[in-house]
């Protein structure tokens, strides 16, 4: 599944109508982490595109909104979603500059590949060399 979260309601709810004006079936949670929308993974490749566009902008209003409403307390922080093998879904913090790096470079699935590829290697090393695999 692809995961997209929030930390204000607004562009929640934004992102979700998107989907679906686009014809899309999201499946959107809330609690205490945030609020997420999920999507299966097999989409068009065009339609990804879209989507992460949107998703950025929303990203943005997210970012203007939870700054006004903390003001000078307003911390950046940025995390991204790992699932482990038992299919708990966890957070890793990461460093909102370095996170804006890495989606500059690539999508949100991507990254989500590389980290779900790390943590399958942490719960199931394989310690022979790299070539022999």
């Amino acid at each position: 599944m692809l995961e997209y979260i929030f930390f204000h309601e607004r562009p929640w709810q934004r992102f979700i109508d998107y989907l679906t004006s686009m014809g899309l079936e999201p499946q959107a949670t809330s609690g205490s982490e945030g609020w997420l929308v999920t999507l299966p993974e097999d989409l068009d490749d065009e339609l990804d595109e879209k989507i992460e566009v949107y998703y950025d902008k929303m990203l943005d209003l997210n970012e203007s909104l939870v700054a006004e409403e903390e003001g000078q307390e307003h911390v950046h922080t940025a995390g991204v979603n790992v699932t482990l093998k038992d299919g708990r879904v966890v957070q890793a913090a990461v460093d909102p500059g370095l996170m804006q790096k890495l989606l500059d470079a690539v999508t949100p699935r991507e990254l989500g590949d590389l980290v779900n590829a790390i943590a399958d290697a942490v719960e199931n090393p394989d310690e022979r060399p790299f070539c022999q695999r």
